[in-house]
């Protein structure tokens, strides 16, 4: 039998992209789990972020002029009427993120409903795909498939336990693609030795603002055992590449007009700091915790510098294995804004498979919900497949 499409993947960008494609259409779906969404299944500590209130292209790390295209056609709004129509209506919590109101099986039941009209392969690993003429040959670890058209939905290489790998790189390699290597993204960072005073934190949190790469970024910071974790790191992650990171720990305060007003205070308590970590810090700076007056203008320039801005380089990041996606893929320069491959016709890269990133926030899932949809559509406006 000859598919029409085969889908690598039953993923997020997979799933929209099935469930968008007609009966008719003969579909096959094949993943190397024994169920589909596994990712969906435990993100957003099990709730599903799926979008944004609030989604622009600076949102992203990429061709930000092909995700601002993407996003025109397919954004946060329709995606929340698409869940809506099909029972999910999404709650949005802390004035911009869009959960599932229950769990995220509500939406992982909406995409079996959806697609249950196609065939699914799965406990199938893909190890090759070739093309001769007009068919695709993919192979996997059972068996051999064939079809008109394929969509590489295979995901990055972060969570490596629900099957994830680099195949979609692979497939870009073996078609002569040009892509970015996968890297982990959203992740949290290691610490040189000029940092190990963090480690002492250990779980305390501070609302800062991060500047990376002329990229600023607010939200809070988490010390742990391990370096920094956190939304703002997460999100710093995304950018930073090799270097310095500035961090500002009073973005909403002055510290001099803070000292200035302290006066017979001692240094830690005049800080709209957590203690430990102000105790912390001047220990670090090696100045002593003392009444604001008897601060020297020599220390107060030192204190002013380093609780605005606080230099200092990674050492690297908590690897794959902790983060929540992988940064990379297949360059958008080699896809077509229908994310076909522009030199291989049938042949098509969407979500995560793609060198477009998200920040935390549900910036990832709307990306691989927007590129499943606009990729079926495309897929049906070509009638590329047999009526029954």
């Amino acid at each position: 039998m000859i598919y029409d499409t085969i889908i690598l993947g039953a993923g997020a960008s997979a799933l929209m992209c099935a469930a968008h494609l007609p009966k008719n259409h003969k579909t096959l779906l094949v993943d190397t789990n024994e169920k589909i969404a596994k990712k969906i299944k435990i993100s957003g500590g099990g709730r599903c972020n799926v979008t944004n209130k609030y989604v622009s292209c600076e949102n992203y790390l990429g061709d930000k002029a092909f995700v601002q295209k993407v996003l025109q056609r397919f954004g946060n709004d329709e995606l929340l009427e698409f869940i809506a129509q099909n029972g999910c209506d999404a709650r949005l919590e802390k004035g911009r993120f869009y959960f599932c109101p229950k769990s995220s099986q509500q939406l992982i039941d909406i995409f079996a409903k959806l697609t249950k009209r196609h065939r699914f392969a799965l406990r199938e690993t893909v190890l090759e795909v070739k093309k001769k003429e007009e068919v695709f040959f993919v192979r996997t670890n059972k068996r051999t498939h064939k079809a008109h058209s394929v969509v590489v939905a295979t995901g990055g290489a972060s969570f490596k336990n629900l099957g994830a790998s680099d195949i979609a790189l692979e497939i870009a390699r073996s078609f002569g693609l040009d892509y970015t290597p996968f890297r982990p993204a959203l992740v949290g960072f290691t610490l040189q030795k000029e940092q190990f005073w963090f480690k002492e934190l250990s779980g305390v949190s501070i609302d800062v603002v991060v500047t990376v790469e002329e990229k600023k970024l607010q939200g809070s910071m988490l010390f742990a055992h391990r370096g920094i974790s956190g939304p703002v790191v997460l999100n710093s992650s995304l950018y930073w590449k090799k270097g310095v990171l500035e961090v500002d720990f009073l973005p909403q305060s002055n510290l001099i007009e803070l000292m200035k007003n302290g006066k017979k205070r001692f240094i830690s308590s005049v800080l709209p700091l957590p203690k430990r970590f102000s105790k912390a810090f001047l220990k670090h700076l090696d100045i002593e915790d003392k009444e604001c007056k008897k601060v020297s203008k020599e220390e107060l320039s030192m204190l002013y510098e380093n609780f605005h801005s606080y230099r200092f380089a990674p050492a690297g990041n908590f690897g794959f294995s902790k983060a929540e996606v992988s940064a990379g893929g297949v360059k958008t320069q080699e896809l077509s804004e229908n994310f076909e491959v522009k030199k291989v016709k049938n042949l098509y890269f969407i979500g995560e498979s793609v060198d477009v990133t998200g920040e935390l926030g549900g910036y990832n899932f709307q990306w691989a919900f927007g590129s499943g949809k606009i990729c079926a559509q495309f897929l049906i406006n070509r009638g590329s497949f047999i009526l029954d």
